[in-house]
């Protein structure tokens, strides 16, 4: 049996070069408004980043997640693990190489369901950097981790569908050009009926859909849109995927979208590592440098193996999907560890910088910010925990034994 961790010299080759454009042509670039927060000048921060996505896409760097067929680089999710992850050493480095949240998913959901006439008008536009999506299914009134719940409900009136209801946290909203909007239309089914939703496909701006109000969030406003429908009118050819189709197509775009984000994760995880050990080793108090102290070894030690584990996890369930098999347990995992992960090694790094750490003079409170997000995106820790218990005892029912549950690796 061959274990092998190492990349092929091709793809080794594409993450030195992402690792270089990132590094010496990115960082440079938006190191005066990484934080659009702090922005100056909307024009000048528009005008760089599309700069950006130029030399992108010049360099080859466009797209790798999705097929070369479609414009994309064609790599499997291992070796997009290596690009999101040098890619996450900058805000907006994901975006930079279209490959971020929640585009990428849309983009992964459209290949897969769209017909030809739906890809042609939604798809192409997000593969060539031109439009914006979202994603629209969470609900205030209803637990986002229940999308069997959704009270956003479609009529058939006539050759149309008439929608009503109420979205929240629409990541995206106000910059897009359209939506993928989860709606119950099969209204007679009994609570939780995985068939009773279905994605539609909803032009931007249209009569009917109101975005309120950008959520406040604990890192500022930052896209996350209320959006109240009221009576949007939609053909059947807006439909994505087939009527009923909602909930699987969901559960379709969120594997490897988990996945994805632990990818990003584990390179700002990784980041706040680094900081932690170059402050320890240069920062002296009570007669040593802090990386003397048993104390700081302790932090710097833990967030090592915590790092370890995550890379490892990331990998082996990446590994999984790109052979076509059932992922859902180890991606559970990681992302239910990856992001706890991250909230730790950025809490530590935070407390060996001390005061200077909880200011905004280094970007580790911002990170901070940023990963308290990650324990209840894309589900919330305790849903992950359910399934991932719920799987184990069915495997054990199954056959006697856990091993199955926990990688179904040999050893």
């Amino acid at each position: 049996m061959a274990i092998d961790f190492t990349l092929a010299p091709e793809h080794e080759e594409i993450r030195r070069r992402v690792r270089t454009f990132i590094q010496e042509t990115v960082i440079p670039a938006v190191k005066g408004f990484d934080d659009e927060g702090k922005v100056t000048s909307r024009e000048e921060y528009i005008r760089v980043i599309l700069e950006l996505r130029g030399k992108a896409q010049a360099e080859g760097l466009w797209l790798p997640h999705m097929p070369k067929e479609w414009g994309g680089m064609g790599l499997g999710h291992v070796e997009l693990a290596m690009v999101q992850s040098e890619a996450a050493k900058t805000r907006l480095g994901p975006w930079i190489l279209n490959c971020a949240a929640p585009d990428e998913g849309n983009m992964h959901t459209l290949l897969h369901w769209g017909t030809d006439e739906q890809k042609e008008k939604y798809l192409k536009p997000l593969l060539q950097g031109v439009k914006m999506s979202c994603f629209a299914m969470t609900e205030p009134e209803v637990a986002g981790s229940d999308p069997t719940l959704i009270r956003t409900h479609a009529v058939k009136d006539g050759d149309e569908w008439v929608i009503n209801g109420h979205k929240w946290f629409i990541s995206n909203a106000r910059r897009a050009s359209f939506a993928i909007l989860i709606a119950k239309t099969e209204l007679d089914a009994p609570e939780g009926t995985r068939g009773a939703n279905t994605a539609f496909l909803v032009d931007l701006p249209q009569e009917g859909w109101n975005d309120v109000r950008e959520v406040e969030t604990m890192h500022g406003s930052t896209g996350h849109s209320e959006i109240v429908i009221t009576d949007l009118r939609m053909a059947d050819s807006q439909i994505l995927g087939g009527r009923g189709n909602g909930h699987r197509l969901g559960q379709y775009r969120l594997g490897p979208a988990r996945l994805a984000h632990c990818m990003r994760w584990i390179s700002q995880a990784e980041t706040a590592l680094d900081m932690m050990v170059e402050r320890a080793l240069n920062r002296y108090s009570h007669g040593s440098l802090l990386a003397e102290k048993q104390g700081v070894q302790w932090l710097i030690a833990d967030s090592a193996m915590e790092l370890y584990q995550c890379k490892l996890m990331v990998l082996h369930a990446a590994s999984k999907i790109d052979k076509g098999e059932d992922f859902r347990t180890e991606v559970s995992m990681a992302k239910h560890f990856v992001a706890n992960s991250l909230n730790r090694i950025v809490d530590r790094a935070i407390q060996v910088h001390g005061a200077l750490g909880y200011s905004t003079d280094t970007p580790l409170a911002h990170m901070f910010q940023h990963a308290r997000w990650a324990r209840f995106a894309d589900g919330a820790d305790e849903i992950h925990q359910m399934r991932i218990a719920e799987r184990t005892i069915a495997a054990y029912r199954a056959t006697g034994s856990t091993n199955a549950a926990t990688g179904g690796l040999p050893l």
